[in-house]
């Protein structure tokens, strides 16, 4: 193999993997002697450095690792220090509809319209600040009441639940449409 396609295939291998990778299991993989894999490492290593490179590779006992540089360890802390927006799943989103128009509601009965389990959901909507507990319902367990946050209407640019789009009565029918297809059954009114 070339020694550009050694380097270039040793790179591709440790920017991969994201850990320490035994110079052996890299041999192997790459059909070669380990002293050769060390040279392209070497070689690598020199090049990062004249180029002034935001990568570096290490060299831990017999295994290579890539690494950022240690001159942008500043950097990398502002940028993971900056607030970040939570990015939200179909599921949650799903699930922030139910308890949107349904509110106060239970996470049964959130489970009931959904179909499958919503844990995880509710429990990261809370995480987000979109949904909180509302108190319990006076059914037999207690259980916990959701309903949406003042964070909700901020991201959704409404000023109360009152303003939330109305579901037409076309696409009530489709749903129902869709849910009966899929289940098999023909859902009453």
């Amino acid at each position: 193999m070339e020694e550009s396609r050694v380097r270039a295939a040793l790179e591709a291998i440790l920017f991969t993997t994201g850990k320490a990778v035994k110079l052996s299991d890299i041999a192997k993989v790459l059909d070669l002697e380990t002293d050769a894999v060390r040279e392209a490492a070497v070689s690598l290593k020199e090049q990062y450095e004249k180029e002034d490179r935001g990568i570096r590779i290490i060299e831990l006992e017999d295994s290579l690792q890539m690494c950022t540089n240690p001159e942008f360890y500043e950097e990398l802390i502002r940028l993971e220090l900056q607030p970040k927006k939570p990015k939200i799943s179909e599921v949650q989103l799903e699930t922030l509809s139910v308890i949107a128009y349904k509110q106060p509601v239970t996470k049964s009965e959130i489970e009931r319209i959904r179909g499958v389990n919503s844990d995880h959901a509710v429990n990261r909507l809370i995480e987000y600040g979109l949904v909180k507990e509302l108190g319990r319902a006076r059914l037999p367990g207690r259980p916990v009441l959701f309903g949406t946050t003042e964070e909700f209407l901020r991201s959704f640019g409404v000023s109360s639940k009152d303003e939330l789009p109305d579901i037409s009565p076309v696409r009530i029918e489709d749903f129902r449409a869709e849910a009966e297809n899929e289940a098999g059954i023909k859902v009453g009114v």
